[in-house]
């Protein structure tokens, strides 16, 4: 359910056609249209991204491909990557209008080809195409309010923008599992398919008035080093993720290729240091990179864990998930009280303690004696963590960038949260599915088709704590001598 990160800011200034001397804020005439229309595209872009995971089990079981499970996840991360480079440069050369719906197209047909899919591979496929496009349209998004705002209202339109990600995170995981249990899975992206075009008709025009056409000092192309660093770390993903589900020795082709091609792009994508989280910016960046990876996996194999494990519907499993998103933005509120602002790197170490604490005992429900809500109060703890972790590393981030640095500071922040969430996803998952994660299913089971043993989640929430632990363990390198 992680909401998207501050992408990059465009260095090129904007266009100044709503008069920044109008009246109102951003529900007013001049930018009402455009603000409802973004809102409405993010708000369909998260309730994808929460509908996802109690839709999964379902799907898994139908397309026979429960191996497979947490490459449907991280393909989106991986390709979503991608996107939002090209959606920056695209956004620096011509505006965002073009990149907007261009993103829209393509998150709208990975939706059709997921929900219309007959085997797991082609829903895969569609998850990558949701990921190219998701990526697009927030970065475009983003850049928008940098030149269809004023300065003063561009706050408030960034706000609207993360409200537009409570109800998604608070009902989605509970209307898709109606959805899914009544209607079946597929109806919960064929639904968003034909909604998420409604926005775009509202947007259109005033994006158009508002920021249409390239800016001003636009470069002349791409940065093909950089579009060519993202087509390689996603590619490198993908061949990882395609190697860990054929768990042969030949296996090891491809996972090698993936290595060589990831390893030197996510070096030169993300500051020096990064990797071994040198004090200051670069452990601040690696920080929430393992926050992130750690809070998914544990998000991520939650429903499937209650719904084959104890036997609840998919409604019952979203009903864990939809208890995150209060949590998580009660995290996010709670940090940005002015009185605890002396007290920011104490807010990052007790949120990281409260994530781990959080994926260390959700597992604990594979006990039959352990009550079957207890995923509800653990998932809640490792929210509120994590609503204090990311939001208080995007004030961090910029804190220690240089004004002309901060675009591309937090544009690495983005990167390393995405390669992040797709090496660990592409880890479990494959760990997952070695261990009896993809065996077949049986022909009639109590509650579900699927039959998985408790190891293989076991593993996996094995994983998230260790990585949760290292970010415990991160956050004391935040300060720099100066902050000392």
């Amino acid at each position: 359910m992680t909401p998207p990160k501050a992408p990059v800011a465009t260095s090129s200034p904007e266009l100044p056609l709503l008069p920044s001397g109008t009246g109102g804020g951003v529900l007013s005439r001049p930018y009402r249209a455009l603000t409802l229309g973004c809102v409405s595209v993010i708000l369909l872009i998260a309730f994808e991204a929460m509908a996802i995971g109690t839709a999964m089990p379902a799907a898994a079981e139908q397309l026979d491909g429960v191996a497979l499970y947490a490459f449907a996840f991280s393909a989106y991360f991986t390709t979503s990557l991608l996107g939002m480079v090209l959606s920056g440069q695209w956004c620096d050369r011509s505006g965002p209008l073009r990149p907007v719906v261009a993103g829209i197209a393509t998150f709208s047909a990975g939706l059709l080809l997921s929900g219309t899919a007959q085997a797991m591979a082609a829903f895969v496929l569609g998850r990558a195409f949701q990921g190219v496009g998701g990526g697009m349209v927030i970065v475009a998004l983003y850049v928008t309010v940098r030149r269809a705002y004023p300065e003063h209202l561009r706050p408030a339109a960034l706000a609207s923008f993360s409200a537009a990600w409570v109800v998604p995170a608070m009902l989605g995981p509970v209307i898709s599992g109606t959805v899914t249990e009544h209607f079946g899975w597929r109806w919960v992206f064929l639904g968003i398919t034909v909604l998420v075009v409604l926005p775009l008709a509202v947007m259109v025009r005033p994006l158009r008035k508002a920021a249409g056409g390239p800016p001003d000092g636009a470069p002349a192309a791409f940065d093909r080093r950089r579009l060519a660093l993202a087509a390689a770390a996603a590619g490198g993903a993908g061949l990882l993720q395609y190697a860990g589900q054929d768990l042969r020795w030949l296996s090891a082709v491809p996972a090698a290729v993936g290595l060589v091609l990831l390893v030197p792009a996510a070096l030169r994508l993300l500051p020096r240091g990064t990797f071994r989280a040198a004090r200051g910016l670069p452990a601040v960046i690696m920080l929430r990179g393992l926050a992130s990876a750690a809070f998914l996996a544990t998000q991520s194999f939650l429903p499937l864990l209650l719904v084959t494990q104890r036997g609840l519907s998919y409604t019952q499993a979203g009903l864990a998930l939809a208890a995150a998103g209060g949590a998580w933005a009660l995290g996010s509120f709670a940090q940005s009280r002015p009185a605890l602002e002396m007290h920011r790197y104490r807010l990052v170490r007790a949120g990281t303690v409260l994530v781990t604490t959080g994926v260390a005992a959700t597992p604990a429900v594979l006990l039959d004696a352990v009550p079957v809500w207890t995923p509800v109060f653990t998932l809640a703890f490792a929210c509120f963590g994590m609503g204090l972790v990311v939001a208080s590393a995007g004030v961090l981030v910029l804190r220690l960038s240089e004004p002309e640095e901060a675009g591309g500071n937090i544009a690495s922040l983005q990167v390393c949260d995405s390669l992040s969430n797709v090496v660990m996803l592409t880890a479990v998952g494959t760990a997952f599915a070695a261990l009896g994660g993809g065996s077949q299913a049986a022909a009639h089971a109590a509650a579900t088709d699927i039959q998985v043993g408790p190891l293989p989640f076991l593993v996996v929430y094995a994983a998230g704590t260790g990585v949760a632990l290292l970010a415990v363990v991160v956050a004391g390198r935040l300060r720099t001598p100066a902050d000392n």
